[in-house]
């Protein structure tokens, strides 16, 4: 049975996820210069997830910026892209080690473009996802359940998501090439952030 915890400005001190855990944010929207970031979702894939309503008058968050900064855990995230990016700005905060289901899936099944989370999650894992709360507002005083379910969604089964597309990955002989890209992520990100989200720094022209 899913548990959802939420917490009002950071993750109670003694909260731990092992080796591993599943990271997703939620912001007022998907601008890097003009959004914040709203709240930040866990889970360990044990069916509970912790949802983190921050303070966006201060992001003091020390227990969950441990977290995200610690190089022992690895954090599991769909579209890393984003979420690293949003955490780098807000929190100061890099992120690493990480592995991004989306680029897995972009590496791993090639027989297919649908690679939101929705479908992969769908596919590999049997689990029919609900975006309806995507677009809502997450900078709300008071998250409603139907957010707080959403928010929890997220994260609740990337660990099993991580470990299937892991398995294609190493069957095709690509998982060291995906490595090698989620490494970079933090760099995009950075590139990101300084202005160059859409320009290929590696094209001749």
């Amino acid at each position: 049975m899913t548990k959802i915890r939420l917490h009002k400005g950071d993750l109670p001190a003694g909260v731990t996820f092992g080796d591993s855990v599943a990271v997703d944010t939620e912001t007022l929207g998907l601008s890097l210069v003009r959004d914040k970031l709203c709240v930040v979702q866990l889970s360990s894939g044990d069916g509970t997830a912790h949802v983190v309503q921050l303070d966006r008058s201060s992001y003091d968050a020390p227990n969950l910026k441990a977290l995200l900064a610690d190089t022992g855990v690895e954090k599991i995230f769909h579209f890393a892209r984003f979420d690293v990016a949003m955490i780098q700005k807000w929190f100061g905060v890099t992120c690493a080690p990480v592995f991004c289901t989306k680029i897995a899936s972009k590496l791993a099944r090639t027989y297919t473009d649908r690679h939101g989370l929705k479908d992969v999650s769908r596919e590999l894992v049997g689990v029919d996802m609900s975006k309806a709360q995507q677009s809502s507002d997450w900078g709300a005083e008071t998250l409603s359940e139907a957010q707080l379910a959403y928010a929890a969604s997220d994260v609740l089964h990337l660990h099993e998501i991580r470990d299937r597309l892991t398995g294609m990955l190493d069957r095709e002989g690509r998982l060291d090439l995906a490595r090698e890209c989620f490494d970079f992520l933090p760099t995009r990100a950075r590139l990101d952030l300084e202005g160059w989200p859409d320009t290929d720094i590696f094209a001749h022209s």
